[in-house]
């Protein structure tokens, strides 16, 4: 819950002095990206800004405190100061921010940026007492804020020193309206003005403008001096002398002396004792001060001028001034200590009794009672946790003995949850395996209903783990237990018996899982878990074969994500991938590029291996369209981040599949030779996971002519295909066999499986699976096609497959990258002439080109260097090649393809 008083602007009061110069300087604020007033406490940095935004519209104001630099306290807290300058326009970043459901504050940022494009009208944003702030991660993500804020924001900032902002930019671009401590200092005219609305006797202005220079225009010094001559009626330059010249270390010593000392008993008594507070109303004084009206006390405070300000319009809300209240926090402590924990404790006890349960554990934290902050968090944290107050209560939670977290098992239950939603997924076996050790030690009674949220979560991290069996019986002891009313547990484990149900091959069942799971995360608000249900539901459909209903429950996903804000979610990148390898499949090339690139979007602000999974279809993409070259850069960056870091097998099998494509365009058999000596080998393959990495593992002894070996595998692949209705992979399974068949001369066979192949692809929609076969399927395609004995359908789409291996396949064999020109120039028959003259590697590219058809300009256009260029390098090549025009080289080319193998046809 958040405090209303962080979120309002202090009340222009009416006896403070009006600085019109400084809210005249304040006029044109508008056109400024930056606001930056910044001074010593004192000087009336937040007393300006209330008069300059009294009655101003579309501004959201935002109070800081120490408790503000935890990224995901300070995102709520600004995100709902922006709501109140827009009145509540940017719904969906509001919605990421109280949920938690963003990368980075920067990612969070963007989002706000998108819903603020929409927004026409000026709007201005006030963060006051930034100095609080000493988070780089915060100060990190307002320079992004910085950088990137609409045109028609302005950002005020009031610090007490200058922000690590990175200002220098906006000063020199004239962005930044800077008023300082120079600026906010009394003129001699103010100080008059002052003295005039504060005294009960008038003082003479050369007097007024003698205080005025002697403390500097200080604006507290001010105040401490009218102060002190109306308690204690002794002369205003009394106090002006003791105040000259003074420091930080001798003020405690004044406000002791003129302050303290020179309020009623009662009055001190409530100064120290609230001090503890960040904010205070009537119910709070009553709590820590025994006074009936703690209103009452509140209003005669600020009559009396004793630094404490309004923080809200209905004056319900105060605090102290920044710099008094430092100073009396010192002295509660020193005064007071030993009854600071118990202030500390009524003051929990009152945050409580008004709602405010993360107030609480504060307090309930400084005044180290365990009893309280136990019982705190046994009834508000999975309220504290549904609003993403992590920080807070794993603070909380270290707080408590070990012994009282085995005592309570609710505790343990949320500690683990907490590890759980960051992703601290070995943190979570250890916590429940030491708790579940030391309960059984202290003879710790779990209810079965606590025992079977327990299961729940335990089934969860069994399923991260890669353990599906333990998963599921831990699902089913949940489900078996779970009542209606737990209805989280309950979505977690029917989401977890959905993905066991997936892995082991059971489609059908594990479909209707995900569907179940989709419907109650929507009923019950649990957005997570129903983009995860949606995302599961599309990859069993693919595997089924039903592209198209994988398609159209994509687009449910990307409603949901649009609905709730969920852009900046690892699992909306999930989505653009599976998205993107759906599009690869119907080869809509640069629509899968662009979702792949999408996805890498969305990763920008997570760990670098997470991008293993796009990179991959943007490789499988370049396969498609015979770019060998992009296709090694991207597997390069791949293979890096393969060798860097520990991956779930079916991202490393998404991988290898890329990878062993490429080798079979590139005839590299040395390394598909140890790929292949090296790589796990599952058990089985009763699910689509398992059959890629078994085809992956086919292809390679087809590479490796180890025909025999392939067969057993493809054999054993269809057979589970068929019988679990793997619909996809039987499809890709056959055009392996294909490959198979048509590499051992078994014509009849490998057009039998090319022909069932094409008949499973008007469900699935292939094409291109097989593009990337070259030209032997576009061999046995154009045979079939002569026969002219295929169905209507199937002659379609073999022909819009020839289609694409025509445009695509002489250009995928005619790039002569570096290994292939490295195995050329070493083949025993390779011409004198090429080993005498070699090519540039460069001139090897174009005379690829040259080979594939492209014009001149276009190959320019391809190599991104000018028309001019491409000729030199064509004369070179002619003149290395020993030919006069294009038909030759393009022979030339052609006869160095089939001298390695690739007989490719004109």
């Amino acid at each position: 819950m958040l405090i209303p008083s962080k979120l309002s602007r202090p009340l222009r009061l009416e006896n403070t002095l009006v600085r019109d110069r400084l809210i005249a300087r304040l006029a044109n604020s508008h056109l400024y990206r930056l606001v930056l007033v910044t001074s010593p406490a004192g000087y009336g940095k937040t007393t300006l800004m209330a008069q300059w935004a009294a009655g101003k519209n579309n501004l959201g104001w935002y109070s800081l405190d120490e408790s503000d630099n935890y990224p995901e306290r300070f995102a709520n807290y600004f995100m709902a100061a922006v709501q109140q300058a827009t009145g509540g326009h940017c719904v969906r970043s509001e919605t990421l921010a109280q949920k938690r459901q963003y990368a980075s504050l920067n990612a969070l940022f963007s989002q706000l940026f998108i819903e603020l494009a929409e927004w026409q009208t000026p709007l201005t944003i006030v963060i006051d007492d930034y100095h609080q702030l000493n988070n780089d991660v915060i100060h990190q993500a307002m320079r992004f804020f910085l950088r990137h804020q609409p045109e028609n924001l302005t950002l005020v900032i009031l610090s007490r020193n200058l922000p690590s902002l990175g200002i220098a930019n906006l000063r020199v671009r004239e962005q930044l309206l800077e008023i300082n401590s120079q600026s906010l200092a009394f003129t001699h005219e103010e100080t008059r003005a002052f003295f005039a609305g504060r005294l009960l006797q008038p003082i003479a202005e050369q007097e007024s403008q003698r205080l005025c220079d002697e403390v500097a225009g200080w604006a507290t010094a001010l105040q401490l001096i009218a102060l002190s001559a109306r308690q204690s009626n002794t002369p205003t330059h009394q106090s002006a002398q003791r105040l000259a010249g003074i420091n930080a270390s001798h003020l405690a010593d004044y406000l002791v002396d003129e302050v303290l000392d020179c309020v009623d008993d009662a009055t001190r008594n409530f100064l120290l004792r609230s001090s503890v507070l960040r904010s205070m109303n009537d119910g709070l004084i009553a709590r820590l001060t025994s006074e009936e009206c703690g209103q009452r006390r509140l209003e005669e405070t600020e009559r009396q001028g004793l630094f404490i300000q309004r923080m809200d319009e209905r004056g319900e809300w105060f605090n102290f001034h920044p710099l008094f209240a430092s100073f009396l926090r010192q002295r509660c402590q020193w005064e007071l200590g030993s009854e600071l924990h118990a202030i500390h404790r009524a003051a929990a006890e009152g945050w409580m009794a008004q709602g405010y349960a993360g107030e609480a554990i504060h307090h309930a934290l400084e005044a180290e009672d365990i009893p309280l902050l136990r019982d705190i968090l046994l009834r508000h944290a999975w309220t504290l946790f549904n609003h993403s107050e992590l920080t807070l209560l794993e603070k909380g939670l270290h707080a408590l003995p070990w012994k009282q977290l085995v005592e309570n098992p609710r505790l343990i239950l949320l500690q683990a949850w907490l590890a759980q939603s960051q992703h601290r997924y070995n943190e979570v076996d250890r916590l429940l395996a030491r708790a579940e050790q030391e309960m059984a030690l202290e003879q710790v009674v779990v209810d079965e209903l606590l025992s079977a949220e327990f299961n729940a979560l335990r089934a969860q991290v069994a399923i991260n783990a890669g353990r599906p069996d333990e998963a599921d019986r831990l699902a089913l002891l949940a489900l078996d237990t779970l009542p209606l009313s737990c209805a989280f547990s309950r979505i977690v484990a029917t989401s977890v018996r959905g993905e066991v149900l997936h892995c082991r091959g059971e489609l059908a069942m594990a479909l209707m899982m995900m569907q179940q799971t989709a419907q109650m995360a929507r009923q019950e608000n649990v957005c997570h878990y129903a983009l995860w249900a949606l995302l599961q539901q599309s990859e069993i459909l693919i595997a089924q074969g039903y592209l198209q209903t994988a398609w159209d429950t994509q687009e449910q996903a990307f409603r949901l994500i649009a609905e709730e804000g969920l852009e900046q979610l690892p699992m909306h990148e999930f989505l653009l991938r599976l998205r993107a390898q759906l599009l690869l499949s119907w080869a809509h090339l640069d629509d899968a590029e662009k979702a792949a690139r999408a996805g890498l979007k969305v990763l920008e602000n997570f760990h670098p291996q997470q991008q293993l999974q796009c990179l991959t279809v943007l490789a499988k993409c370049a396969l498609a369209r015979g770019d060998l070259d992009n296709a090694r850069r991207y597997l390069t960056r791949c293979e890096n981040l393969l060798s860097n870091g520990h991956y779930h097998s079916d991202w490393v099998t998404n991988a290898d599949e890329a990878r062993v494509i490429y080798w079979q365009m590139t005839h590299d058999v040395t390394t598909a030779g140890s790929w292949l000596g090296l790589t796990l080998k599952p058990a089985d393959a009763d699910n689509h996971f398992l059959q890629g990495q078994w085809r992956n593992i086919a292809r390679a002894q087809i590479l490796l002519g180890q025909f025999n070996q392939a067969e057993v595998v493809l054999d054993e692949l269809n057979d589970n295909a068929r019988r679990l209705l793997l619909t996809s992979d039987l499809n890709r399974n056959l055009l392996l066999a294909n490959a198979l068949y048509w590499r051992e001369g078994r014509k009849a066979e490998a057009q039998q499986a090319l022909i069932e192949a094409l008949t499973l692809a008007n469900r699935t929609g292939f094409i291109s699976h097989f593009v990337i076969e070259g030209e032997p399927m576009a061999q046995q395609l154009r045979q079939l096609l002569q026969l002219n004995t295929l169905p209507e359908m199937e002659q379609r789409r073999a022909q819009r497959i020839l289609r694409d291996i025509n445009q695509h396949h002489r250009h995928k064999f005619a790039h002569f990258d570096e290994s292939f020109v490295t195995r050329l120039l070493t083949h025993p028959q390779v011409p004198e002439l090429i080993r005498t003259s070699p090519l540039t590697q460069r001139e090897w590219q174009v005379l690829g080109l040259i080979y594939s058809g492209y014009s001149n300009e276009r190959i320019a256009g391809e190599l991104d260097v000018a028309a001019t260029t491409i000729k030199t390098h064509i004369r070179n090549l002619y003149q290395k090649l020993g030919v006069v025009h294009r038909q030759e080289a393009v022979q030339q080319a052609q006869q160095l393809l089939q001298l390695m193998g690739m007989g490719v046809s004109p």
